[in-house]
């Protein structure tokens, strides 16, 4: 008896239900060619239902959303609800109430593709950054007091307990042993100056490592310095461990590295449970129906989910699709410069797996 695997769909707003057409026709081809099947069910969760009924999420959505095996995400952001709604009324509200406490980004250049970065290539760009994805300065513990008075006092906290910082660096260690590159993790930081939460981090890092994996090699970063290098050696690295917000800004950085948004995907991970995947860039409303946009994140943030649900050789065939498409097709990555259009892409991409 095949496999079958219950999928939820959020395609969002703007290009997100573009993109994850595409994904989702890509998703159909390996399943049957795998010997597995999807069952798909789409919500219209975003600008427009909010727009239209003022709710973001039902409540009874929630708990529909815990008997999933996993959630496609297309695109949140829409240029007529102010900013914050949706992203912490959808983004964040799952990320929270689905426990996904790891946010999982490879920086991957993938062959044909342009980096900014002088001299470098795919054997040069190829790591990846566990960010810790339910602490930190996300929690909105603080507040405003005096609000609008010269004297106004601003407070948000970054909060961590040893638990969250335990399973998240487990996580990283372990992904770090099944990665088999160079079984390095590298724990990013701010020792010098946070000298409380990244003090607790260290403190756990390496009493995690020397207990439980002595095979994998320990190594320390400052922050900034992981920035630096990024951008100068970014071959030095094989999985990085962060906090929520260093995470934020360091994954941003290595995707415009590997390509930019159109290319960078990253998955909302909670290993015992409901994971989430999706394309790191926004909704870019203003190519909405033109179906120009490259729906290439897309359909790496569903192979990361094929993955993720052990899936691997179907997730290997749509990486190696890619891989032929970004060398041997595509012009470029932006919209409207791809030399294809988005369903066009897709096309290409369904054939490539199905043979």
């Amino acid at each position: 008896m095949s496999k079958s695997y219950k999928i939820a769909i959020i395609p969002g707003d703007g290009t997100g239900p573009e993109v994850t057409r595409e994904a989702t026709k890509i998703l159909n081809v390996a399943a049957d060619k795998y010997g597995f099947t999807l069952d798909m069910h789409e919500y219209d969760f975003g600008g427009d239902r909010f727009l239209r009924t003022g709710e973001v999420i039902p409540q009874s959505a929630l708990e529909e959303m815990r008997k999933f095996n996993s959630i496609l995400l297309g695109a949140i952001g829409h240029p007529d609800v102010k900013p914050g709604i949706l992203e912490k009324g959808i983004l964040l509200y799952l990320r929270f109430e689905l426990d996904q406490y790891i946010n999982l980004r490879p920086v991957i250049l993938y062959p044909g593709v342009e980096t900014p970065l002088k001299d470098k290539g795919p054997e040069d760009i190829d790591y990846v950054v566990v960010r810790e994805n339910s602490g930190d300065l996300y929690t909105g513990t603080g507040g405003i007091s005096m609000k609008g008075t010269p004297n106004e006092v601003a407070v948000q906290s970054s909060v961590y307990n040893r638990f969250q910082v335990d399973r998240c660096l487990r996580y990283a260690f372990q992904y770090a042993r099944k990665r088999n590159k160079r079984k390095t993790l590298a724990l990013c930081g701010k020792t010098n100056v946070l000298t409380y939460i990244y003090d607790l981090w260290e403190r756990a890092f390496e009493e995690i490592g020397e207990k439980e994996f002595p095979d994998i090699n320990r190594e320390y970063y400052h922050v900034d310095a992981t920035c630096m290098w990024m951008v100068k050696n970014p071959e030095w690295f094989d999985v990085i461990v962060t906090g929520n917000m260093f995470g934020d800004i360091i994954t941003d950085l290595g995707a415009i590295t590997q390509g930019g948004m159109g290319i960078a995907a990253g998955g909302n991970i909670n290993p015992n449970g409901v994971s989430m995947f999706e394309p790191i860039g926004g909704s870019a409303p203003k190519y909405t129906g033109k179906n120009i946009i490259n729906p290439l994140a897309s359909v790496c943030a569903s192979m990361m989910m094929l993955e993720t649900l052990g899936e691997d050789q179907a997730a290997k065939t749509i990486e190696k699709a890619v891989k032929e498409v970004t060398a041997n097709k595509l012009k470029g990555l932006g919209a409207g410069k791809m030399g294809y259009s988005t369903s066009e892409v897709g096309d290409i991409i369904s054939e490539i797996v199905a043979s």
